[in-house]
C-alpha cells in the first residue's frame, strides 16, 4: 500500500516545519493553514501551498476543526497530520476527518477520549495492572464524598480534572481545613477551560520524577516501545528540558516501565505514535499519569538515540503499513538532550514577550539540531504558545550531550524578544542537574529567581554579528537606499 497523495499540516510553529521537512524527504506534497497573524510565518512558506483559515484568535483559525477539513477538501489532501497541541487530541475532530474521508494522522477518535477522560483512564490502567497512583476516581462527585476520600486517601492530596491538561485546575492541598476552597476553585478552572468539572484525587507523589515512554502501535497488532524520556525539569507542569535515557533508571527498572508503557497503549486499543506518562518515586516506584495522544514536543530525543524518524512512522502507520521492525529491533545508543526556547521573561514570571525576531542565529556543529518555527523578521504574537525553537544535542554519553548543549545554548542568540536563554544556561550548569539529582520541583527548588539574564557570551555575540552580516543588503545605490538590520536598530547595543 502506498503512502498519501497530500497532507495538510492542520498546525504551525516548529512541528508543522517539522512535519514538512519530512514528508518533502517522502515525496508527499504538503498543505500548510495559516490564520491572518501567520500569513508570513516559517511554516507557510516550507510548505508546498498554503490556505487561509481565518482570524489570528486560535479558536478562530487553528481551532475550528470545520474550517480545517474544509481547507483539506478544497487542497485535494487525503490526509491530515495534527502536530501536538490545538486539535490533536481531540476526538471529535479525528471523526470528523474521517467522516470527510480523509485519514487522521493518530489514533481514532474513540481512543482520544478514552485517554483523555482520566478518570477513565485510570481505571482502564488498573485493569491492565499498569500501576496507577492511589486515589479516587468514582463516579460520585459529590463535594461530602470527595473530601471524605482526601481523607481516606492521606495528606496531602492532588486534586485533578479529569479532562483537559497542562496543569490547568490541578490542586495540592495538605490539610482538610483547605480542602473545599481548592476544590471550588479547581473546579471553576476546569469549567472554563475544559466545560467539565469531573475530578479525580491522587496521593500527592512529593519530589517525583516525570518519566515517559514512547509508543508506536500498527493497525496489524504490533504495538512497540521506543524506551523513555525524563522530563522532570518542568515549570507549572509544562516541561522545560527532555532527555534519553533517564539517569534514574537501571536496565531492569527500565524493561519494566516500558513494558507498562506497552500494556498500557496495548489496553487502549491504541493506534500510531503516543506517550505514556508516569511519575517515579524517590523510592523507585513509578504510577501511570496520562497518555498523550499524540506526538510529543520532545520527540526528538527519541530520534536521535534510535535512528527512527517518528513522523515517517506515524505516516507509513497511517497509511495502513505495518511496522518494519519488532522490540528487539530497538535500541538506543548514546544519549539525547532537548531545551525548550520560548519568547518569555524569566525574571518576571514568565511573562510571554511578544514582538519581531530581528535576528535569529541558530547553533550547529556535531550532535546539535536546531527545530525552529521563526527565522528573522518573524512575529511573535500573543495568540499562541512562546515556543520559538528546540535546542537538541546528542552525544556518547549523558556528559557529552551536556557539554554539546552548553556550547550549543551559547551559540544561540535571538534579538527582538526577550527569551528563557539564561534559565536553561543556569540549568545546565547546576551541580544537581549534572549530578541527575531531577525531580519536578527543579526549577522552584534550585533556580527560583528564573536564571538571571547575564551578559551574552562572546560566542553569542559572534553568532548574532554574523547573522546580521548575512541580513545586510548587497551594496549598491538601490541597496544603500533600503534600511539594513544594523540602521533599523538604530545603533545596536547589548539588551
Amino acid at each position: 500500500m502506498g503512502l498519501f497523495k497530500k497532507i495538510l499540516i492542520a498546525n504551525r510553529g516548529e512541528i508543522a516545519v517539522r512535519v514538512a521537512r519530512t514528508c518533502r524527504a517522502l515525496g508527499i506534497p504538503t498543505v500548510a493553514v495559516y490564520s491572518e497573524a501567520d500569513r508570513g510565518a516559517l511554516h507557510v512558506r516550507e510548505a508546498d501551498e498554503a490556505l487561509a483559515i481565518g482570524p489570528a484568535e486560535a479558536r478562530e483559525s487553528y481551532l475550528d476543526g470545520a474550517r480545517i477539513v474544509d481547507a483539506a477538501r478544497r487542497a485535494g489532501a487525503d490526509a491530515i497530520h495534527p502536530g501536538y497541541g490545538f486539535l490533536s487530541q481531540n476526538g471529535d475532530f479525528a471523526d470528523a476527518v474521517a467522516a470527510a474521508g480523509v485519514t487522521f494522522i493518530g489514533p481514532p477518535g474513540p481512543v482520544h477520549r478514552l485517554m483523555g477522560d482520566k478518570k477513565g483512564a485510570r481505571r482502564l490502567m488498573a485493569a491492565a495492572d499498569v500501576p496507577v497512583v492511589p486515589g479516587y476516581d468514582g463516579d460520585d462527585q459529590q463535594d461530602a464524598t470527595l473530601a471524605a476520600e482526601a481523607a481516606r486517601i492521606g495528606w496531602p492530596v492532588m486534586i485533578k480534572p479529569s479532562r483537559g491538561g497542562g496543569g490547568k485546575g490541578m490542586r495540592v492541598v495538605t490539610q482538610a481545613a483547605d480542602f473545599a476552597a481548592a476544590l471550588a476553585s479547581s473546579r471553576r478552572e476546569a469549567r472554563a477551560a475544559f466545560g467539565d468539572d469531573v475530578m479525580v484525587l491522587e496521593r500527592f507523589v512529593s519530589r517525583p520524577r516525570h518519566i515517559e515512554v514512547q509508543v508506536m502501535a500498527d493497525a496489524h497488532g504490533t504495538t512497540l516501545h521506543l524506551l523513555e524520556r525524563e522530563c522532570s525539569i518542568q515549570r507549572r507542569h509544562q516541561k522545560v528540558l527532555e532527555e534519553t535515557p533517564s539517569p534514574a533508571l537501571d536496565a531492569a527498572r527500565r524493561a519494566e516501565l516500558c513494558a507498562a508503557g506497552v500494556a498500557a497503549a496495548r489496553a487502549a486499543g491504541y493506534v500510531n505514535a503516543g506517550t505514556v506518562e508516569f511519575l517515579l518515586d524517590p523510592e523507585g516506584r513509578f504510577y501511570f499519569l496520562e497518555m498523550n495522544t499524540r506526538l510529543q514536543v520532545e520527540h526528538p530525543v527519541t530520534e536521535a538515540v534510535t535512528g527512527l524518524d517518528l513522523v515517517r512512522m506515524q505516516i507509513e502507520i497511517a497509511a495502513g503499513q505495518p511496522l518494519r521492525l519488532g522490540q528487539q529491533d530497538v535500541s538506543a545508543r548514546g544519549h539525547a538532550l532537548e531545551c525548550r526556547l520560548y519568547a518569555e521573561d524569566p525574571d518576571h514570571d514568565d511573562r510571554p514577550s511578544p514582538g519581531r525576531v530581528v535576528v535569529l542565529a541558530a547553533p550547529d556543529g556535531p550532535g546539535v539540531r536546531f527545530d525552529a518555527g521563526i527565522a528573522a523578521g518573524s512575529e511573535v504574537t500573543v495568540h499562541y504558545d512562546p515556543m520559538l525553537a528546540k535546542v537538541v544535542t546528542f552525544g556518547a554519553d549523558r556528559a557529552e550531550s551536556i557539554a554539546r548543549m552548553r556550547a550549543a545554548l551559547a551559540r544561540t542568540a535571538v534579538l527582538g524578544v526577550t527569551t528563557n536563554l539564561a534559565r536553561l544556561q543556569a540549568i545546565l550548569a547546576h551541580p544537581a542537574f549534572l549530578s541527575g539529582a531531577l525531580h519536578t520541583g527543579f526549577l522552584d527548588e534550585h533556580l527560583k529567581d528564573g536564571g538571571r539574564a547575564e551578559p551574552p557570551p562572546a560566542a553569542a555575540l559572534q553568532a548574532a554579528v554574523a547573522a546580521l552580516r548575512r541580513a545586510r543588503p548587497a551594496a549598491g545605490p538601490a541597496a544603500q537606499a533600503r534600511p539594513d538590520p544594523w540602521s533599523s536598530l538604530g545603533g545596536w547595543r547589548l539588551p
